[in-house]
């Protein structure tokens, strides 16, 4: 029986990296990731999803979506999130030969 590694699975189901397919794949995967956070972090903290939108002016429902499929949210609502749980979140951006990194 062959093994295979991740990589060479995902490129055989997913193409190989800088594809459109393999692109969407890694967003979609960074995303779920992201909503996991949240939940995790909101348990963390002890807070319900009702008493976490309170703190940032949204419904029970939005914080729902954002654990269960981050890419429905902004950006916005996600930092704002973050802040409320009082977890730091960065983002790292690559420009050419640049890395950019907002706090």
């Amino acid at each position: 029986m062959k093994k295979y590694t991740m990589d060479e699975m995902e490129d055989k189901y997913f193409g190989s990296k800088g594809t459109p397919k393999r692109d969407q794949y890694e967003y979609e995967l960074k995303m779920e990731l992201l909503g996991k956070m949240v939940k995790t972090t909101r348990k963390e903290r002890n807070l319900t999803q009702e008493q976490l939108g309170e703190l940032i002016g949204v419904n029970k429902s939005q914080i729902s979506k954002i654990e269960n499929n981050a890419n429905s949210a902004r950006i916005d609502t996600i930092l704002k999130v973050f802040r409320a749980l009082k977890a730091e979140i960065n983002f790292n951006v690559k420009l050419e030969d640049k890395k950019l990194q907002i706090a």
